[in-house]
């Protein structure tokens, strides 16, 4: 499965294990975003800060997707599936950037990197 929009002005870089450890916890939730920049502010990394923004743009589409099911919650059977698809394609984003920091790469998330 490949989860990233190939680009050469990307670099690949395999970090350390406190490089991963900011990265990683910036994709669990709100709170664990917060900790990563705490963590970041004390020891910059590459890795981290690309991953911090990528898991803020996650965070932010999210909060949008709210506000939209909000709105379609109101139609009946098409925006109830509407909002599932939005949901599983948020799930399956959230993963590829996940995953992409397990391997320590700076990949791009399809559609939001």
């Amino acid at each position: 499965m490949n989860c990233s929009v190939p680009s050469a002005s990307v670099p690949q870089s395999i970090g350390t294990i406190e490089d991963r450890t900011i990265a990683i916890v910036s994709y669990l939730t709100i709170i664990g975003f917060i900790a990563a920049i705490v963590m970041h502010g004390s020891r910059k990394t590459i890795l981290g800060s690309y991953h911090l923004r990528q898991s803020f743009g996650l965070m932010i589409t999210c909060f949008a997707m709210i506000v939209v099911g909000m709105v379609l919650a109101f139609i009946p059977i098409l925006g109830w599936l509407a909002s599932v698809a939005r949901w599983v394609a948020l799930l399956v984003l959230w993963f590829c950037g996940l995953l992409a920091v397990t391997k320590g790469e700076q990949k791009r998330v399809l559609v939001l990197g």
